[in-house]
């Protein structure tokens, strides 16, 4: 696995609507391993991550249904095999991580309620309808407590056909370290975390196909 930074610079578009608040963005932040940026950088990439990133709703530990307790983590290190779940999907099937062995796999967190997690959508069904046939996939788990009662008609006024999956009890984005979201992660052929993505971004973009490319002719 490769070391440094993002291939990718920091790019934000924002559009705001009549009230003033963030409509659409497109986001660019890859991070390999979490080194640290120079001073002047960080300070812009949070002034930028404030402005387009929801918080994820839920505290470092916070009783589910239950009365289990869900505790945020650190984010994995980039380059570790990515922590193995299994969710329900839509349909009521179980969906594990290990099923997707030997494919490049978009692990996407989202909700209903994040405006810029349903910015992104569009962009990440185009993406997966080019590509699903080239061993790719996505997976976009939903930390909505209401579960499928509100994704079900997200996902129909949408168009969406890949999996959505349901973490109302936030157990799996606590293993993965969710603050914020969007958050996304690349998992590589081997179940290996490639890189971390934060905020919303146009998945269909050049720059993102070709990091997804990369990633699909690594063996």
């Amino acid at each position: 696995m490769k070391s440094g930074r993002a291939d990718a610079p920091v790019e934000v578009k924002a559009v705001y609507n009549s009230r003033g608040t963030v409509a659409a963005w497109i986001n660019t932040v890859y991070d390999r391993e979490a080194i640290p940026w120079k001073l002047v950088r960080c300070l812009g990439a949070l002034i930028v991550l404030s402005a387009v990133a929801c918080d994820s709703g839920y505290s470092d530990q916070e009783e589910s249904s239950g009365n289990a307790i869900a505790v945020r983590r650190a984010p994995p290190a980039m380059g570790s095999p990515a922590p193995e779940f299994r969710l329900i999907d839509l349909q009521g099937n179980r969906q594990a991580l290990p099923d997707y062995q030997g494919k490049v796999v978009l692990l996407n967190f989202w909700a209903t309620w994040c405006g810029p997690c349903r910015v992104e959508m569009p962009s990440m069904e185009q993406v997966y309808q080019d590509l699903k046939d080239e061993d790719f996939a996505i997976l976009a788990i939903s930390s909505d407590p209401q579960g499928s009662i509100v994704t079900r008609p997200f996902v129909a006024s949408q168009g969406l056909t890949f999996p959505i999956l349901h973490d109302s009890d936030y157990r799996v984005s606590g293993n993965y370290g969710v603050r914020t979201l969007p958050m996304s992660f690349l998992i590589d052929r081997n179940g290996t975390l490639s890189h971390r993505v934060f905020g919303a971004r146009d998945w269909n973009s050049p720059e993102a196909r070709e990091l997804i490319h990369g990633l699909l002719r690594e063996s």
